[in-house]
């Protein structure tokens, strides 16, 4: 019997939920899975609020098995997960903002997205001699979001970084309670921008998930062409950018073109450069005609020459390993602890990818491979992007050969349920758990892969110069937005 499987047993199912099970549980039993995730049994996909209850959604790596547990608080409290699981921390310190909840034993009694208060925000304290501060943002110099940087520093050695985030916190869990499902999509895709077409797939495969719904093979088809085209586009720009932060602008400038090209690639197909209210529950609202299938095709095929050149000189730039090799190590053992999705993961040799598992159509009729690497450092999670650019311009050419005729879309009804769905971004994966009532969404809660990223930089960062902060936090690429909900 596996983890999960005892976990479970020892609830009550609760049957109205796809497609993984989920049960309610005793304070009992939600303690015991506290201590296996304590000791690394299992790790933490969310865990979030609702109406009289807390969830936490939990994986078993081993088999890749994912159940959701739900303890009752009546009473407004609930044994904190982050006393002895730091992963789960800041998403307790946002439950208890949003839902007013209170979880015992939680270390940390600080408020998280709620700026409301206005007092000032009470930074942990560092002790030593020499010491300094270096307060950064939460205005920066560029046109980013929001978010404040407090350096404790030694001279120009980090000896720690703490973050203060929430300044984008607007609501998103509210404004999905009582939306109809059209408004809802609309808001899933702006939960962060820049991954709008998978935040999008994410939540009409958990609309899917609670109705029973099957979208037309096409459908299935045009969403992972969208999605790979969106995670290129990416990629493409931050390989630049963190070239461009260690003052190599010329790879920078390439790579701008060669992103550029994708995204208008991508409205001359699909209507709309972030490839935005596209994919919707029951399948996508654009079809891709030959003419745009043709161009997509010879795109692919000329980003991966010129890429190509672009990384062989990345390659043989001394200066450019000079800043990126050895810089910003995150350890593997850390990278397992929170469960880090994307490149920032599997630079830390954790091989995760919810294409794959617990995987979901057409990844299972494509072929690709996912890039693990074990150093850790900004070099690594840069050789991660290239490697996965590699791989998404070959599913894009196996989607445009191989995509299958027919509908695009399939009618929703407005029924009820509960969905769950573990995507892809290019960031990592992102869960959308959500409850259906008569067609309106009841309650959702978006995690995306940024919330056990960030607190990841904290721990990079320490020992470098400042100066390396750039290439650490750019190599990283965390969404303010998609964090902030």
């Amino acid at each position: 019997m596996t983890i999960l499987t005892a976990l479970l047993d020892e609830g009550g199912p609760i049957p109205a939920h796809r497609p993984f099970p989920r049960a309610l549980v005793r304070e009992a039993t939600w303690q015991r899975a506290i201590g296996h995730l304590a000791s690394g049994e299992l790790t933490l996909l969310s865990v979030w609020g609702d109406v009289g209850h807390v969830h936490m959604a939990l994986l078993e790596d081993e088999d890749h098995r994912i159940a959701v547990l739900t303890l009752p608080c009546p009473d407004g409290t609930y044994p904190a997960i982050g006393q002895t699981h730091p992963p789960a921390i800041r998403l307790e310190r946002a439950i208890r903002d949003l839902f007013g909840y209170d979880p015992v034993g939680l270390p940390d009694p600080r408020g998280w997205l709620d700026h409301r208060d206005g007092t000032a925000y009470a930074f942990l304290p560092v002790e030593g001699e020499g010491l300094h501060q270096i307060p950064v943002g939460p205005v920066h110099a560029g046109i980013i979001e929001p978010g404040h940087f407090r350096f404790t520093c030694d001279g120009e050695t980090v000896v720690r970084l703490e973050q203060r985030l929430g300044y984008v916190h607007k609501g998103v869990d509210e404004l999905f309670s009582g939306a109809p499902l059209d408004r809802a999509a609309r808001l899933a895709c702006r939960v962060s921008g820049d991954s709008a077409a998978a935040l999008g797939l994410g939540f009409a495969r958990a609309v899917e998930a609670a109705l029973g719904v099957v979208p037309p093979p096409r459908a299935v088809w045009l969403r992972a062409l969208m999605a790979e085209m969106e995670r290129v586009a990416n990629h493409l720009g931050d390989f630049g950018a963190i070239c461009n932060d260690a003052s190599f602008t010329i790879i920078m400038a390439h790579c701008a073109v060669l992103r550029e090209r994708m995204l208008r690639a991508a409205h001359d197909a699909f209507g709309h450069r972030l490839i935005m209210d596209r994919i919707v529950p029951g399948g996508v609202t654009m079809d891709l005609d030959e003419a745009n299938r043709t161009a997509i095709a010879a795109l692919a095929d000329d980003v991966r020459k010129k890429f190509t050149a672009l990384t062989l000189l990345y390659d043989r730039t001394a200066s450019l390993q000079d800043r990126t090799v050895t810089t910003g190590i995150l350890k593997p053992e850390l990278a397992r602890q929170f469960g880090a999705g994307g490149y920032v993961g599997r630079a830390s040799g954790r091989a995760f990818d919810s294409r794959k598992h617990p995987g979901y159509a057409p990844y299972d009729s494509l072929s690709f491979e996912v890039p693990v690497l074990t150093e850790g450092d900004v070099n690594a999670r840069v050789w991660i992007r290239v490697r996965e650019i590699g791989q998404s311009l070959n599913l894009i050419e196996q989607i445009l050969r191989d995509m299958p005729e027919g509908d695009i879309q399939t009618v929703v009804p407005a029924g009820s349920g509960e969905g769950m769905s573990l995507t892809e971004t290019f960031r990592g994966d992102v869960l959308v758990w959500l409850r259906l009532n008569g067609g309106v969404v009841d309650r959702c809660h978006v995690r995306d892969a940024s919330w056990f990223q960030w607190p990841l930089l904290e721990a990079v960062i320490e020992g470098n110069i400042v100066a390396d902060f750039p290439l650490c936090n750019k190599s990283f690429n965390c969404s303010y937005s998609g964090h902030d909900l």
